[in-house]
């Protein structure tokens, strides 16, 4: 039996075991998502100690937020992220124009998340709830500001992904794939803070 016939019998074995066949994506995009969420660890475990230290304050201060604006983003980015999640498989089926259109459809739910968010902060600046008024508004205001810039450059990530599946010399699956994990973690950043900022009393 030849080294080919070997590694082809070996695949096979792994997919009837469900085993996959490669780690999704770029090891590179591996690596900043778990550095990324190493930092966003450290944020979060700060903003509990102050919590614990500041209740009283941190829990009036969160009744001026609102659940139905959060919970409303949250629902974009989780629709999101399966339209995205839809378009790498339908990549890997080798449907690039319909992976083209779910990714496009999941960067439009990202657009809209940008804008809610927008329409919040302008509404907390106009009652007077800035970030200096106290530490849980000067959280709110960094960890949701630091959180955009993520689904900005989401944003530019999905556009290249697009690019990508419509170009028929590019289409690397690698690329697909990693832009979706990037997506992924833009999505679950955001659970944590709309449970951290929103909905934990």
């Amino acid at each position: 039996m030849t080294a080919t016939a070997v590694d082809s019998d070996a695949r096979t074995v792994g997919a009837e075991r469900g085993r996959p066949a490669h780690l999704p994506g770029e090891l590179s995009m591996w690596v900043f998502v778990l550095g990324d969420l190493a930092i966003f660890g450290i944020y979060f475990i700060i903003f509990m100690f102050s919590r614990l230290q500041q209740h009283d304050v941190f829990l009036a201060s969160q009744r001026h937020l609102s659940q139905g604006l959060g919970a409303l983003n949250t629902l974009l980015l989780l629709t999101s992220s399966r339209l995205v999640a839809r378009a790498a498989l339908a990549a890997r089926g080798g449907e690039h124009e319909r992976a083209a259109r779910l990714t496009l459809g999941g960067g439009a739910c990202g657009v809209v998340f940008i804008a809610v968010k927008a329409l919040e902060w302008s509404a907390k600046i106009r009652q007077g709830y800035t970030l200096p008024v106290n530490d849980f508004f000067a959280y709110y205001y960094v960890l949701t500001g630091v959180h955009v810039l993520h689904v900005v450059l989401g944003l530019i990530i999905l556009g290249i992904v697009v690019r990508e599946l419509r170009t028929p010399s590019l289409r690397r699956l690698s690329i697909v794939e990693s832009g979706a994990i990037f997506w992924h973690l833009v999505d679950l950043l955001w659970i944590v803070i709309f449970v951290l900022l929103y909905v934990m009393r």
